[in-house]
């Protein structure tokens, strides 16, 4: 089976789809008698070519936005063309307009936030979303979505049949070695911690979560510092000032960006994960926190219940009291942190990424013989 797939996120580093877009193509490329046609409007960053050595990565030199929706409606659909793909895959809520007629193809949807945090996108991707979305759920021959949360609102918005729409989690991986806490001082982590991982941009909620952290009383603080890692988003998300106006500077490390390594050692040395998210189609900071037996503080809403599963204490996301008491909960109660962990490592192993890809394919499956019934 040949398969396109759209590798734009590829080309940039790499967070949320971005990594599911990664991790799942190199499972696909594990394997037999499946051929990876990776399509990208500009060079593939060297980091992500690891796990794609079998793949045939096409690419263009095209950055600018309206560059890269003008490729995405050319050369897109023509390099699937001319390499003959049996099943076209866009992972990220878009498919091409122009694919031709024979080639099948499948949409992931992660999330409907311009539908219920639209008011946390920029305004310009809302808009797109809102226009590409419905137009790929509709053309393509099979939909996935990686949360039962998720599937369920693509049922109420779209009304599609649900032979047509699967649900395909998201997977986990572990980096083997483990840096202790230790070596963390290196980064300014001088004492236990939790972690927030997470694009710094308003959908996160970390402004809610900075806020009820610095109601904790000063002896709490001492005992768990947090520790902010992520890449600056948009909306005007200045972490540096608020945890300035909140007297947090001696309890808060912001990180930033940081590589695989340092985020393994981040997460298996962490008190829990702090994941207050206003919506999150999936959430794969859960799992992979999860997955190193960290318990997990996250949101009532969306799909994170379902996700965090017996390894998470759940809070409302609007109401800043109900995080300041999660977080004062897990930061006190050694004994309920032991419990939650747990559960950690059990409730991640239900998500890997090669079961997901043999269940992708599946779907690809699916795909090709519905185009091939619709023009027999």
């Amino acid at each position: 089976m040949k398969v396109g797939i759209d590798a734009r996120l590829l080309s940039r580093q790499i967070t949320g789809i971005g990594r599911y877009t990664l991790e799942m193509c190199g499972a696909l490329a594990k394997l037999e008698n499946i051929s990876l046609y990776l399509y990208s409007p500009a060079p593939v960053c060297g980091e992500n070519t690891i796990a794609l050595e079998k793949a045939s990565i096409q690419t263009g030199n095209w950055s600018h936005n309206f560059l890269v929706q003008l490729w995405s409606e050319s050369y897109l659909p023509l390099w699937a063309k001319q390499d003959e793909v049996d099943v076209f895959w866009g992972p990220a809520h878009r498919l091409p307009h122009w694919l031709p007629a024979n080639i099948s193809r499948v949409v992931t949807i992660h999330d409907l936030v311009w539908k219920y945090a639209g008011d946390t996108m920029r305004p310009i991707s809302r808009c797109l979303e809102r226009k590409q979305m419905p137009f790929a759920v509709n053309t393509a021959d099979a939909v996935v979505a990686d949360s039962q949360s998720t599937a369920d609102a693509v049922m109420e918005e779209f009304c599609i049949d649900t032979d047509k729409l699967s649900v395909v989690t998201l997977g986990t991986s572990i980096v083997p070695s483990i840096a202790s806490l230790e070596s963390l001082q290196q980064l300014g982590i001088d004492r236990p911690y939790f972690l927030f991982v997470g694009t710094l941009e308003p959908r996160k909620n970390l402004a809610r979560l900075l806020t009820a952290y610095s109601r904790l009383p000063a002896s709490l603080k001492d005992r768990a510092m947090l520790v902010v890692v992520g890449g600056k988003g948009w909306g005007g998300v200045n972490i540096s000032e608020l945890v300035s106006e909140l007297g947090l500077v001696n309890h808060v490390r912001i990180l930033g960006y940081v590589d695989e390594p340092a985020l393994a050692a981040l997460y298996a040395n962490a008190q829990f994960l702090a994941m207050p998210s206003l919506y999150e189609g999936f959430g794969l900071p859960l799992i992979e926190a999860m997955a190193y037996g960290t318990p997990v503080l996250t949101s009532n809403n969306s799909s994170m219940p379902e996700v965090a599963g017996d390894a998470g204490l759940l809070v409302d996301a609007l109401d800043t009291d109900s995080i300041e008491s999660g977080l004062n909960q897990l930061i006190i109660d050694e004994s309920l942190r032991a419990s939650l962990a747990d559960n950690a490592k059990k409730n991640a192993a239900r998500f890997d990424w090669d079961e997901s890809a043999k269940q992708l394919v599946t779907v690809f499956e699916k795909a090709i013989s519905v185009r091939k019934s619709r023009f027999a």
